[in-house]
């Protein structure tokens, strides 16, 4: 027994050690915090819009290619679930019924058991639930509940012993009885199949349909086949395996292979003849090796669910993951088979592996190739190795012979027949050639020593060398190929950081950052070539290097999103670029050292930092995926969301609601196949968003109009094949709805009117204003012109005055004038001899000295000049007489004594004398002047 048990377990471990060498399909991992709920997982079901369900011990999971939704358990664990039509059908702890989605898009429950008012047994589980025709089987550990969707009616199919599973096989119920037998469900009971001894002492796993019998599967003891004659083990390579291990759960795919889940060792997958096609378990990437459920969904992505999370194995990708987990490869540079061997060419030196060998499980590093690997190439059907210590020559698994050069980039043949060779290496080129069966260096070209990392042959012997800091260069070599006879910088391209320079159906392309150009010979320049471009956008540019498969005609580029190949038209000269999306969670390669090679087929490797990729091409599909907005909330102008909105019918929406969330998905579970969504809110914008992996729109507070929210998807580089759109309307806040809108349009009105009568009565009040004002102003300017008019009246009264004072004036004058001359005469007459005889004359003089005429006359002048003076200082001087007032009107003309003496025909003493007398009868202080006293009058 011993000796068995440690066979089996070499066995195994040949078996996994075996496989850990191998690629695996891409792992969906799913942990307890992303999908928020219990560790435990018991059964998964996919529904008709591709979503997945997934039975927990919390409740039931819902898994829309986006997020995850948690549906609490009615009742304790959930064990099963099975989406059936539209109805999602639940079991759990005394408890089954189904769940249905709501106008909302939210799931509500249903229970049957509760409908039916079924009395359970204690403790009752329901592990599976199956439909069959009208009919839904719910198995517990004790019983078979069978309902009738028809009449909602129910009946009980009773065990004595444990019912430890229930099968569906074609259109037929198999359930095992433990130590009892299998039976089958004939007429709504029970009828014994087959008690057969191995029946009795194994739990049943599973039972399959195998060309014309039965394929029984058990826990411990692998398979069996079942038919009329009897019961035998199916002697099948996996068999012995699969009897030593603890299988728990099992699965025939769609393509008729065997899914195997077990206990402890995570899940096999075996053929259809019964080979094992590969093992996955938490060393390979499972997140758990304890499998309960399998599941194939409608894209033939296996789910897993594990005692701790849940597992989606992507087996129909084109892609396949070599893991280097280790660290034993290190960053592959390049790779190459060749007479199956697999080598792996990497900054840690070269690796090979020979293929469809057991005994041949991990990669082997290859002593004495030690250092970075720069290129691997098959010519004369001979393993070359570019090499940091030169050119290494590979038989099988070892070094056979080292060219030793400066470092070797890459290797071209020069002749068809491959016997020469042109290597560039870090100082210039290099020619090798094979003699006597051995290759040797046959010399260095002279005359060129720059590093030659990228270079091609061109028109027998020009060479193009590409280097990334100095440029193109085009060399032309001798006929011999010794040395460079002319060595021109190309001008027309730039350099570029890694750029690169290849050879693709005898022309030469130059590709950098600023797209792939062409050498045109009749111009000697390269020239952009729009279609080869395409495989390095600008938008999506990581590296210039693109990659010849000259045997299969094939020019490779790789950009941030895709995987990019060119191909010979079919029906055409015109080349073709096919695309296969390149997730930005595929490993990657060291930039500018992107490396691709051709395996089998259509399967090609691609080395990475952390080991390689297999794509293969036969399984890239164009599938079209549908987007759907699974819910639609709104909240206030805070923010907070209220509720569900029904997605079935437009929505019409409060304004302080205004603020919507949508969240939409793909139902699409490939790991390595990117989701992008776009959307455009008609009323606010006819502008798409640009793509983004987010997979929700909120709009905050919006205004108050009518919309159309618009959401697509781009999967990979395929467009959804619809687009989801939802109508809403906000309406109007209170202050702008229709009752409010007429209340402000009466407000106005009114307004209007009161401003027009407050207007009114301003006006008048302003008018009236203006009046007065007016009527202010003519006053003002009437009176300013009688002002005007008695200034003028004034002026000409002043001048009228001095006219007077000056013809007084010019009369006083002329009076003392006069009467000075005729007292001179007087005099001269007086003192004359002959006096007597001139007394008449001299009488006559006395006459016009004293004449009473020029008083008058004079006085008439004087009251037209100051008028009124003489009457006041009369009334002020009652006592003045005549002659006083004749002294004072010569004193107010400010006249001397000297002149007063004549006008008076007296001496000026004479004057003094009167001045005197006349102050006396003014009664003036002596210190007072009578001139300034009169004057002041």
């Amino acid at each position: 027994m011993k000796t068995k048990f440690w066979i089996v377990c070499f066995v195994y471990y040949l078996f996994t050690s075996t496989l850990s060498a191998q690629e695996f399909p891409p792992i969906d991992v799913y942990p307890p915090d992303v999908y928020g709920a219990d560790n435990q997982n018991w059964s998964i079901s996919q529904s008709k819009d591709k979503y997945i369900y997934v039975a927990n011990n919390k409740g039931l999971l819902e898994f829309n290619g986006e997020e995850w939704q948690l549906y609490d358990s009615p009742s304790g664990k959930m064990r099963s679930v099975n989406v059936i039509d539209s109805l999602i059908y639940t079991g759990s702890y005394r408890e089954f019924g189904y769940w249905k989605k709501n106008k909302f898009g939210i799931l509500d429950y249903t229970s049957l058991s509760n409908n039916l008012e079924i009395e359970f047994l204690e403790d009752e589980e329901f592990w599976s639930i199956i439909k069959i025709e009208e009919f839904i089987l719910f198995q517990s550990l004790k019983r078979i509940y069978v309902f009738n969707k028809t009449d909602n009616s129910y009946s009980v199919i009773d065990s004595n012993t444990q019912i430890h599973k229930i099968f569906k096989v074609n259109e037929s119920i198999y359930f095992q009885k433990l130590k009892d037998g299998i039976y089958k469900i004939e007429n709504g009971r029970s009828e014994l199949v087959s008690n057969h001894e191995i029946i009795r002492k194994n739990k049943l796993v599973n039972i399959f349909p195998y060309n014309d019998e039965l394929l029984i599967e058990t826990e411990d003891n692998g398979f069996y086949r079942f038919d009329d004659v009897g019961i035998s083990a199916w002697n099948v390579p996996a068999n012995e395996l699969l009897s030593d291990l603890s299988v728990y759960r099992s699965l025939q795919l769609r393509d008729d292979s065997f899914v195997i889940g077990t206990r402890s060792n995570g899940v096999i997958k075996v053929s259809y003849d019964g080979t094992i096609d590969f093992s996955i378990d938490f060393s390979k990437g499972l997140s758990n090796n304890s499998i309960h459920y399998i599941f194939e969904d409608s894209e033939n992505n296996i789910w897993l669910a594990l005692e701790n999370g849940i597992n989606c194995l992507n087996t129909n990708s084109p892609f396949q993951i070599y893991n280097d987990k280790k660290g034993k490869l290190g960053t592959i540079y390049a790779s190459v088979l060749f007479d199956d061997y697999l080598y792996l060419g990497t900054n840690q030196g070269l690796f090979c592996k020979q293929l469809n060998q057991e005994d041949e499980t991990e990669f082997k590093f290859i002593k004495g190739t030690g250092g970075p690997v720069r290129s691997l190439h098959v010519f004369d059907d001979t393993v070359f190795c570019g090499h940091d210590i030169g050119t290494l020559i590979i038989e099988k698994d070892k070094l056979a012979n080292n060219i030793e050069t400066l470092g070797t980039w890459s290797i071209i043949p020069i002749n068809k027949e491959q016997t020469q060779l042109l290597q560039g290496h870090y100082n210039g080129l290099s020619v090798i050639e094979k003699t006597d069966n051995e290759w040797k260096v046959r010399n260095k070209i002279k005359g060129f020593d720059i590093s030659s990392k990228f270079f091609e042959i061109h028109d027998n012997n020009h060479v193009f060398v590409s280097h990334e800091y100095k440029g193109v260069f085009k060399i032309k070599l001798n006929n011999d190929f010794t040395e460079a006879v002319e060595v021109v910088k190309d001008s027309s391209i730039e350099k570029g950081l890694h750029s690169s320079i290849v050879k693709y159906r005898d022309n030469i392309y130059y590709s950098y950052n600023k797209g792939v150009f062409k050498y045109d010979p009749s111009n000697n320049r390269f020239i952009k070539d729009t279609l080869l471009s395409k495989l390095l956008k600008k938008e999506e540019y990581t590296s210039g290097k693109l990659i010849s498969d000259v045997s299969n005609n094939i020019l490779w580029g790789v950009t941030k999103k895709d995987l990019n190949y060119l191909t010979p038209g079919k029906l055409s000269n015109v080349p073709k670029i096919n695309k296969v999306p390149f997730s930005k969670a595929l490993p990657r390669g060291l930039t500018g050292y992107e490396n691709i090679s051709h395996l089998r087929n259509q399967e090609y490797l691609i080395g990475t930092s952390t080991g390689y990729i297999v794509v293969d091409l036969d399984k890239v599909q164009d599938k079209l995926y549908n987007i759907e907005i699974n819910t639609i909330t709104n909240g206030n102008l805070d923010h907070d969301i209220l509720n569900s909105i029904d997605k079935t019918v437009s929505g019409e929406f409060k304004n302080k609601q205004s603020t919507l969330q949508f969240n939409y998905s793909v139902a699409e579970f490939d790991k390595y196949l990117d989701t992008e969504y776009q959307y455009q809110l008609e009323g606010i914008s006819s502008q798409w968003t640009n793509w983004s992996s987010r997979p929700y729109a909120l709009f905050e507070n919006l205004p108050h109009g009518n919309y159309t929210f618009n959401v697509r998807a781009r999967v990979g580089n395929i467009m959804s094949k619809n687009t989801a759109s939802y109508s809403f309307s906000v309406a109007r806040p209170w202050y702008f709805s229709n009752t409010m809108i007429i209340s402000y349009i009466l407000i106005v009105l009114l307004f209007s009117l009161f401003m027009h009568n407050i207007y009114k009565r301003y006006y008048k009040k302003q008018r009236e204003k203006l009046m007065e004002k007016t009527l202010r102003e003519l006053e003002l300017k009437e009176l300013e012109n009688k002002q005007q008019l008695m200034r003028f009246n004034n002026e000409k009264l002043r001048q009228d005055i001095e006219n007077k004072n000056r013809e007084l004036g010019i009369s006083t004058m002329s009076l003392i004038k006069k009467n000075e001359f005729l007292n001179s005469i007087k005099k001269e007459l007086q003192n004359s001899p002959d006096s007597k005889n001139l007394k008449s004359v001299i009488k006559i003089i006395d006459r016009n000295l004293n004449n009473t005429d020029d008083w008058h006359l004079f006085e008439e002048a004087f009251n037209n000049a100051d008028k009124d003076f003489l009457k006041k200082i009369k009334s002020e001087h009652p006592s003045l007489t005549s002659n006083d007032l004749r002294l004072c009107a010569y004193l107010r003309l400010n006249l001397s004594s000297k002149e007063i003496a004549p006008l008076l025909n007296i001496s000026p003493r004479s004057v003094e004398v009167k001045r005197y007398r006349l102050r006396k009868k003014m009664n003036l202080k002596h210190e007072s002047s009578l001139s300034d006293y009169i004057l002041e009058m």
